[in-house]
């Protein structure tokens, strides 16, 4: 007699963690308005930094709760990734005319695409039944990609010292660039990833 395997409950969707989510997907919304605010939007870089800071709080308290009550779902385990890609790729996008001396299309252009790409392997690999969840490297270009973000606007957001503001502005270039290494070596190790899993189910 054949069994019939029952799916996995789902917790239900209006639950914290994916409302932490969706808050932060608000929050990436009123960032790319404050970003070209310009002299409407007085103190707009400090607004900048403290929306993003939030925004990134609620990214590890929406994962940790999810975790902590059991809470973790198919919903929530694509909502999640794809908000940080919208707040992540949107705030470098809406970076880009303003602060063009600090960053460049080509670096905005390897974060986006970078972010694309995954995205569109991890859905397939997951439809193949494989586990395809962020590795050690693409926590840490999560990492780098926020830094250099924070240092962004804490540079733009303060009168800094004539003797610190040259010191602060080498460290948001280094984690620019740092930045963009991680997010371009992150890609390449899943591509790298992703073609292994391919071979090995086709020689299975």
């Amino acid at each position: 007699m054949a069994t019939v395997t029952t799916p996995p409950k789902q917790p239900p969707i209006v639950n914290l963690p994916n409302i932490l989510t969706t808050a932060r997907l608000v929050l990436a919304i009123v960032l790319f308005v404050l970003i070209p605010g310009g002299d409407w939007v007085p103190y707009n870089w400090l607004w900048c930094l403290l929306v993003f800071v939030a925004a990134a709080v609620t990214d590890y308290l929406d994962g940790y709760l999810a975790r902590k009550q059991g809470l973790t779902s198919t919903l929530g385990r694509n909502f999640d990734p794809l908000v940080d890609k919208v707040l992540i790729c949107g705030a470098y996008i809406f970076l880009l005319p303003v602060i063009p001396d600090e960053i460049a299309p080509w670096m905005v252009t390897v974060v986006v695409a970078r972010e694309l790409l995954i995205t569109g392997l991890r859905g397939y690999m997951e439809s193949q039944g494989v586990n395809f969840g962020a590795d050690w490297l693409g926590k840490i270009k999560m990492g780098l990609q926020c830094a250099a973000l924070i240092a962004i606007f804490t540079v733009k957001a303060f009168a800094w010292p004539e003797a610190l503001g040259p010191f602060l502005t080498w460290v948001q270039t280094v984690l620019i660039y740092a930045m963009v290494a991680a997010t371009a070596l992150s890609g390449a190790q899943y591509l790298w990833k992703a073609a292994a899993l391919v071979k090995r189910n086709r020689e299975r």
